[in-house]
């Protein structure tokens, strides 16, 4: 905003920033009404699932608590046609020592094979490579 300086906005609710706003903004606007609208969260790096590749949509997704492969697909919209889902693998840190975890989102996706609905941790990179012609 113009007319004030900068406010930090993490670990505050919507309504409490929406008060701090309004009272820097009583200098200049006679009680002033600030509506706060939250749009869009990512969160930090290490509460995130990224999916990179041949997703529709590849995006980083804020992590919530027992998400699964499925849930990450049905955000990003699901695999291009170009997609080698079956070849899809999770890259999972613990610790110092790299995790893949393969996972055959084709049969996920089209067959409906729930045992490869893996659960996703924070910090998941889910890599969905394409398909060789």
């Amino acid at each position: 905003m113009p007319l004030i300086p900068d406010i930090i906005a993490a670990g505050k609710t919507p309504t409490q920033l929406g008060d701090e706003l309004a009272e820097r903004l009583k200098e200049y606007v006679n009680d002033p009404i600030v509506t706060v609208m939250v749009s869009g969260f990512i969160g930090p790096f290490s509460r995130q699932v990224r999916v990179i590749g041949a997703a529709t949509e590849p995006m980083a997704i804020p992590y919530r608590d027992h998400m699964t492969v499925l849930d990450v697909m049905i955000s990003t919209k699901g695999l291009t046609k170009f997609a080698a889902g079956n070849r899809a693998v999770i890259v999972r840190m613990n610790g110092d020592k790299r995790e893949t975890i393969k996972v055959r989102l084709n049969d996920l996706l089209k067959s409906g094979d729930i045992d490869q609905n893996v659960e996703m941790l924070p910090g998941d990179t889910l890599i969905i490579p394409e398909s060789w012609f």
